[in-house]
């Protein structure tokens, strides 16, 4: 066959050495990325299920067996926390852990969504060390992490244009966060929604991991199990205009929760900056922290401020009859309020001090648990599921800026029909605190125009 000079330029033009994808096909990748982070989101879930059995239901125990004294169970708890901010010190300084949130949300903007991949083994042993250890920190960062440079690998083996890798990345973002959150819809706006300033704005990329984050949640929860809504909050007998104009204070109060968070957090920072070379004495330094933390709340609280929340807040929801009974009205508002410090300070602490995860359900929590003794304050009269749920879309959105998200996050968790409230509390939140900021890199996009958009219109004729 001879080759003329047009028909090499031809396949040269049309077999580019990085190239773009049919839509259809970027569709079916983005389904191929969802199944391969339902099947990872459900192995990390599994490795840490069995560690948590391992560190608090069977090593604790056994701890505190051997110690004499009323003190045995304080003083087995100090030790299990202490010991493994040691070891999340000793992973953070021979492994070379990678950063959280904020940098893979500049990875999104400066490396055209390449996550390093190379980090993946160090995160994973790093997280789960933190979670299990007690770290007030969840896996959905790591997962984001993991299954994000998934989407990164698979889109650079295939030999993509740049632009594309990144929407490959959102994909495997998307189903990290569907799967975990148990709300597809919501996880994947919330991956693109975060890195930026304004909401969404790689928007070539919304349907692909739309598809990645509904298949990864179809796997994952078809592995581990699937038992509906995750916060079995109470309905309201009535929805009024009036439960909408609860959002908007509620979105007032969650902005002024979000900044106290951020200064905290940001003064944790300082507090701790000088043991940053030392991460063995760093990560010890936070285990302490983290169990005497602990130790202040009351033995028979029926909510802790370890670990990441997601579980502890099915707690405060289905104890809140019990606490009404256990305390007077205004010890258990003062105990509430105490929890929720008790809890921005653990944040601060566990992720300064090396550990590594996410702190979307832990602000969840504090939202939760400052909501709940609003009610009580008010004598119920603003209901707990309305005061709960709009303080947790108010935090949330406060500190992470992605109102769309949270409202359906939050709807798809509860199942209560209360979206004009959750949203107006979400659009309030934002509003109050689009100037302050605790994730730095959230920008926007740095191209005014999609190029994949422009082929995909272009390949449609």
């Amino acid at each position: 066959m001879r080759f003329t000079k047009s028909s090499l330029f031809k396949k040269k033009r049309y077999q580019p050495k990085h190239k773009f994808l049919p839509y259809r096909q970027t569709l079916l990748w983005a389904l191929v990325v969802g199944v391969g982070g339902g099947i990872i989101a459900a192995l990390y879930y599994w490795v840490l299920q069995g560690g948590l059995y391992i560190v608090w239901g069977v090593a604790q125990p056994q701890i505190e067996a051997i110690i004499p004294g009323n003190w045995a169970a304080s003083v087995s708890l100090l030790i299990v926390t202490v010991v493994g901010g040691v070891f999340v010190g000793m992973a953070a300084k021979w492994m070379k852990v990678p950063g959280e949130i904020s940098a893979v949300v500049n990875n999104i903007h400066m490396q055209h969504g390449k996550l390093d991949r190379t980090k993946n083994t160090s995160m994973t042993v790093s997280s789960l060390l933190s979670i299990v250890f007690g770290g007030s920190a969840g896996p959905e960062a790591p997962l984001v992490q993991l299954i994000g440079s998934g989407g990164s690998w698979l889109g650079e083996k295939l030999r993509l244009h740049k632009e594309l890798i990144r929407t490959f990345t959102f994909c495997g973002m998307a189903a990290a966060l569907g799967a975990f959150f148990g709300a597809p819809l919501g996880g994947a706006l919330f991956a693109l929604e975060i890195p930026h300033k304004r909401g969404l704005e790689y928007y070539e990329s919304l349907i692909p991991s739309v598809i990645a984050a509904i298949m990864a949640f179809f796997i994952f929860r078809f592995l581990i199990g699937y038992h509906g809504v995750l916060y079995p909050m109470q309905g309201l007998d009535h929805v009024s205009i009036g439960t909408v104009f609860y959002g908007v204070g509620l979105g007032v109060l969650g902005a002024g929760l979000a900044i106290v968070f951020i200064y905290l957090f940001k003064m944790i920072e300082q507090l701790l900056g000088p043991l940053q070379n030392k991460p063995i004495m760093l990560g010890g330094v936070g285990g302490a922290a983290l169990g005497l933390l602990a130790l202040c709340m009351p033995d028979d609280f029926p909510v802790t401020i370890l670990f990441w929340s997601e579980y502890q807040i099915v707690d405060l929801i289905t104890n809140i009859t019990q606490i009404q009974m256990q305390y007077t009205l205004w010890v258990a508002v003062g105990l509430l309020l105490l929890m929720a410090f008790l809890k921005m300070v653990s944040i601060g602490f566990t992720l300064h001090s090396g550990y590594r995860g996410g702190f979307i359900f832990p602000l969840f929590f504090i939202g939760a648990i400052v909501g709940l003794a609003l009610s009580f304050a008010t004598d119920m009269f603003i209901p707990p599921t309305v005061a709960m749920l709009g303080l947790m879309a108010g935090i949330n959105v406060g500190v992470t800026k992605t109102p769309i998200s949270t409202t359906i996050i939050l709807i798809s968790m509860t199942g209560i029909s209360l979206f004009p409230m959750v949203a107006a509390a979400s659009i309030v939140s934002y509003l109050c605190t689009e100037r302050i900021r605790l994730i730095r890199s959230q920008q926007h996009r740095p191209d005014k125009q999609s190029p994949i958009q422009r082929v995909w219109r272009w390949q449609e004729h």
